[in-house]
């Protein structure tokens, strides 16, 4: 395409992003305020997917808002807003609050029984809660075109996924579909939230836009931030400066322990094991059950290298081949330890991967003693020391999260895994190769 026809088609762009801006926002008379300049790209963003905020008082409430009532002119537009409980709707300065203020003095009707907004045209914008996991269901017959999530970092994943089942429109529509959602860091959905718009979100179509507590002009800053000055630390940096890499952690693992210990290339390195961690729970019995992680790690010289991971959930068979796949990847010289669970189903679970699932390999199970922190221990105690390290990997992030967060994150099989692979490393004296069993 010729520089003339790039140019063209950028001032095409931006007459159509104007109209879309002067229609549905400037000239909308349900919207009382203009929107900041961090607001305005969040409400003209064309993807189905996006989050915005980070910091506390960048104005994502009313962001959310707005988006929720751009297309309230057109017939059978259809939206809704959620906050986890009826009680953080109903807060005064919160969303259902804020619409009263800004829709009461119009044309548009409030249902205070359905807490839902109808316009003359038969648009609508309803108001909802998922306070228990199930909750959910109560929408399986619904359809919107727009649906918004508030402090996102507060419901579950399953939560939020489900409601994709909910959006939808007629055929030839010119309303857009759009999943938006606006959180701070923290909360029990800090990481999936994290994962699904920070780490994922480019390769999927997913847009973050951060914004700041400078950005909102309508707020009086500087008693905002005296009063975020009372929090402790870490929440202050999540709701001041928006950083999703401030979390409180466990008492176990620090993160500067791994500083200088992320490495591009792997070391050759012969005394290596793998191993599982398996989930006890079923996908989907659970609102965020625990992931199947089978972990490599090896040691040269004294140092400890965690070497590869695979982490995935899945129906009992599903996992069962994953595990296979990757003792084929691994080859047969490299020793496979599972934790055998306690009572006669963990004997009965490992004597099915010895003789069918893994049969061949160099397979044990171990039953485990002592808490899930005692076990993790020497690891911490190595990477204190500086004497663990970890390959990069699209897993780097997550395997850090969790190590910081540990114990009191919201999973700890990556830890289980490589608490287990380091207790039997040390007992593992046979290079690999030898064709000796090591035990």
């Amino acid at each position: 395409m010729s520089l003339l026809s790039l140019e063209t088609t950028k001032r095409q762009l931006e007459k159509q992003l104007s109209e879309i801006f002067n229609s549905t926002i400037l000239n909308n008379p349900y919207i009382p305020h203009k929107p900041t300049p961090k607001q305005a790209d969040f409400l003209l963003l064309s993807c189905k997917e996006a989050l915005y905020g980070g910091a506390a008082g960048g104005g994502k409430s009313d962001a959310l808002l707005m988006a929720g009532l751009q297309y309230v002119t057109i017939p059978k537009y259809s939206a809704i807003l959620f906050r986890r409980t009826y009680a953080d709707l109903a807060l005064p300065g919160a969303l259902m609050d804020r619409s009263m203020e800004w829709l009461g003095p119009t044309d548009a009707h409030f249902d205070s029984q359905k807490h839902l907004w109808t316009f003359p045209s038969g648009a609508t914008l309803a108001f909802g809660n998922m306070e228990r996991e199930r909750d959910r269901f109560r929408y399986q017959s619904a359809e919107f075109q727009y649906i918004g999530f508030d402090e996102l970092t507060q419901f579950t994943e399953p939560q939020y996924r489900y409601m994709f089942s909910r959006i939808r429109r007629l055929e030839n529509s010119a309303v857009p579909l759009r999943m938006r959602s606006a959180s701070n860091p923290g909360n029990i959905g800090h990481d999936w939230v994290k994962r699904r718009f920070l780490t994922e979100g480019r390769e999927y179509g997913r847009v973050f836009i951060p914004a700041k507590l400078d950005e909102n002009p309508y707020l009086d800053r500087k008693q905002y931030i005296q009063s975020l000055n009372e929090l402790d630390p870490i929440t202050r940096r999540q709701y001041l400066e928006g950083d999703w890499t401030a979390r409180h952690g466990g008492s176990i693992f620090r993160r500067e322990y791994f500083k200088d210990k992320i490495l591009d290339v792997t070391p050759q390195i012969k005394r290596v094991v793998r191993f599982w961690d398996r989930a006890a729970t079923k996908p989907k019995s659970v609102s965020d059950p625990d992931y199947t992680v089978g972990l490599k790690l090896g040691e040269l010289e004294g140092q400890y290298y965690l070497l590869h991971l695979v982490r995935f959930r899945g129906t009992p068979k599903e996992n069962e081949n994953k595990i296979v796949l990757t003792a084929q990847a691994d080859g047969y010289s490299i020793p496979i330890y599972m934790e055998q669970e306690p009572g006669s189903s963990g004997v009965d679970t490992i004597d099915h991967y010895a003789r069918t699932v893994l049969r061949g390999y160099i397979f044990r199970g171990i039953k485990t003693t002592g808490s899930k922190a005692e076990r993790a221990a020497p690891v911490a105690t190595a990477a204190e020391q500086g004497n663990l390290y970890i390959i990069k990997s699209s897993h780097t992030t997550e395997i850090l999260d969790e190590l910081e967060a540990f114990p009191l994150g919201s999973h700890d099989d990556i830890v289980d895994a490589l608490s287990g692979a380091f207790a039997q490393l040390r007992t593992y004296t046979m290079d690999v190769g030898t064709g000796k069993i090591p035990w």
